[in-house]
């Protein structure tokens, strides 16, 4: 839809002494720069349906454009919300729209519009969008007093695909809801659209001003963010416009089968050339700095304990491609299925801090350990709180900086299954990981010396994000779990079928 040309730009209003005034503004094309929500619904369908939904979309998505474009703005709206959300639970929605679209929205917030948005005290949204969809992020991170959105119907917990009165908020819908909300007389200072749909709620505001198309601008940076995204969930890399969402459904079939194949290369071949067999089938692995020998049991020495950064639960398996040898790894939360397929021991952490110490301590004297202080993965450039137990164990510490890159798909979940985990890294048409051995703690720097476990832990963790340019933070798993599962992060189930100290081949 073209812009209405009768208001100013938004580039003419002015942000200073805005604080005692209130704005309402749209969101696609007005707060973000994209103007199209498909990339959206595409990601809410592609998580609570997986690829079968997004095919759905996809297909569905021809006809909204001729509704949305030639017949009306509100049908081809509400085929895109019926092919996204019919027969979803609302739990889903909810959990998507709270640990998954945050990320993408705010990599596309339109700087002008923002400046303007974020100087007024009193800041509101009316979007055609579902609210349940759009709210989280508004309140959260943009610090919305009130979204104004479509409300979609639910039936027994789940989505219908149909919306209730009255309806799509698009044109005089706006226009009433903006009134409703404010009343009959109290007018809105700043009224921010993009369309010329958006005019009957810009002209009930004091000022209006549109946000045209173009000039193309850059969206606003990650550090210029009112609030940083350190959490997030979901398995698609990349914002999926239709022409990414098509590649994504044709790759993933072709995906799968290849991952299946770097997986058994990995379980299967002997460490000393799954380097060699990774490279061979596109998986990218980059050694940096100079790994410590293996220590050998003749000399009664303790082995080495490799404190790894956390980006997925592959971090000790690419450890042990990098040496050229299996080094057993220690874990709290691993889908049975990662055990079987995984070509090195996992020990699973009981929680119980003295007989993981003393299980820790036995490993040890057997050789080699890699451990992962975090708890949990990061995606983002921030390093969790190292838990400082390693320290209080060994003084022969090696740190080790991992990182990766994937252009599709996420190798790590939060609300899903984690033992897909493994199977989308590998999905990757050439996921890459590069590790970087740093030098060996120095022995004045351990606990062997009078240090505290807390001054090492915190002194490695600096370390490696010095070496990786990430930034510290103080954040731990459960505050990962909350932002994103709602929970916790404590794994309850059944009572396992071994000892939480039984080494597990797998």
């Amino acid at each position: 839809m073209a812009a209405d040309t009768s208001f100013p730009t938004v580039d003419k209003c002015t942000s200073i002494d805005r604080e005692q005034h209130t704005v309402v503004a749209d969101m696609d094309g007005t707060l973000l720069r994209g103007r199209s929500s498909f990339p959206y619904f595409a990601l809410v369908a592609f998580e609570i349906g997986g690829v079968l939904r997004l095919l759905f979309l996809l297909l569905a998505s021809p006809f909204a454009g001729i509704l949305y474009y030639f017949v009306s703005e509100s049908a081809g709206i509400q085929v895109l919300i019926f092919a996204t959300f019919a027969g979803a639970r609302v739990s889903d929605i909810e959990s998507v729209a709270r640990a998954v679209l945050p990320k993408f929205y705010s990599s596309d917030l339109h700087p002008v519009t923002w400046s303007v948005f974020s100087a007024c005290g009193q800041r509101h949204v009316l979007t055609a969008n579902p609210r349940i969809m759009v709210e989280a992020f508004l309140k959260d991170f943009l610090g919305a007093d009130s979204v104004l959105g479509t409300e979609i119907a639910i039936y027994k917990g789940r989505a219908t695909g149909f919306v209730l009165e009255p309806g799509i908020l698009v044109g005089k819908n706006k226009a009433d809801a903006l009134k409703k909300a404010f009343g009959e007389t109290d007018q809105p200072d700043i009224g921010l659209g993009d369309r010329h749909t958006d005019a009957p709620f810009m002209s009930l505001c004091k000022e209006a001003y549109i946000v045209p198309p173009k000039p193309e601008v850059k969206a606003v940076t990650s550090d210029k963010l009112p609030k940083p995204i350190i959490f997030h969930d979901g398995r698609l890399v990349q914002k999926p416009t239709p022409l990414m969402a098509l590649l994504t459904i044709l790759w993933i079939p072709i995906g799968f089968v290849l991952a299946c194949l770097r997986i058994a290369a990995g379980s299967l071949l002997p460490m000393p050339i799954v380097y060699y067999a990774f490279w061979a089938l596109g998986v990218r692995v980059t050694i940096k700095g100079t790994p410590p020998p293996p220590v050998r049991k003749s000399t009664g020495k303790s082995g080495v304990l490799f404190i790894c950064s956390h980006r997925t639960l592959l971090d000790p398996i690419f450890l042990s491609t990098a040496l050229g040898r299996p080094i057993p790894a220690v874990t709290y939360s691993v889908s049975r299925l990662s055990e079987i397929i995984s070509p090195i021991k996992t020990v699973r952490l009981s929680r119980d801090r003295v007989a993981d110490a003393a299980m820790i301590k036995k490993l040890l004297e057997e050789g080699d350990l890699a451990i992962c202080p975090e708890g949990t993965t990061c995606r983002e450039p921030f390093l969790l709180r190292f838990s400082a137990l390693f320290a209080e164990l060994t003084d022969q510490l090696v740190p080790v900086a991992m990182v990766n890159r994937m252009s599709m798909f996420h190798g790590t979940t939060a609300r899903g299954w984690k033992g897909m985990d493994p199977f989308y890294f590998f999905m990757n048409p050439s996921p890459a990981y590069e590790v970087t051995f740093l030098n060996k703690l120095p022995m004045e720097l351990t606990c062997g010396s009078g240090k505290s476990s807390h001054e090492v832990a915190n002194y490695i963790q600096r370390v490696i994000a010095s070496t990786l340019s990430y930034e510290c933070t103080s954040f731990t798993r459960k505050d990962k779990y909350r932002a994103l599962a709602g929970n916790d992060g404590t794994v309850v189930g059944p009572k396992p079928l071994l000892k939480a100290n039984k080494v597990m081949g797998c």
